[in-house]
């Protein structure tokens, strides 16, 4: 059995439905203060937004170095665990070339690929296996 509202427990029918209708329609007569528009004669201050500073190309190759160790960090252990996927192989191996040709932004990003997907391959062992149940009859 459902329990009914104790602010609306005693109206049924007709009367709660036009009760709801008039607290609605009160609401939407909130009264705001009007806002002036802005006049076109007074233009807005405009701010020189400068561009960001180009990434140090130095950094740059430390940075995909080190992400791209992480990432056969990650791979190893995955392959250990037997939850190696192939497209974090193969997002491994994108990493190594394009580190090797001076590619960093490329090998950053399939570096970053290559663990995140190693990761979920670890996470998808964690699960545990489906069994079936012998003794049941299907359905």
């Amino acid at each position: 059995m459902l329990e009914r509202s104790r602010i609306c427990g005693g109206f049924s029918g007709l009367l709660g439905a036009v009760l709801a209708c008039a607290a609605v329609g009160l609401a939407g007569c909130a009264v705001t203060e009007p806002v002036e528009p802005a006049t076109a004669a007074s233009p807005a201050p405009s701010k020189v937004v400068d561009a960001p500073p180009a990434p140090d190309p130095r950094a740059l190759e430390q940075q995909a170095g080190a992400l791209l160790a992480q990432a056969e960090t990650d791979i190893h252990r995955a392959r250990a665990r037997r939850a190696l996927w192939a497209r974090a192989w193969e997002s491994l191996v994108g990493a190594r070339a394009a580190l090797a040709a001076g590619d960093h932004a490329g090998a950053i990003r399939l570096s970053r690929r290559a663990s995140e997907l190693a990761q979920l391959g670890l996470e998808q062992v964690a699960y545990p296996a489906v069994t079936l149940n012998a003794t049941r009859s299907p359905p």
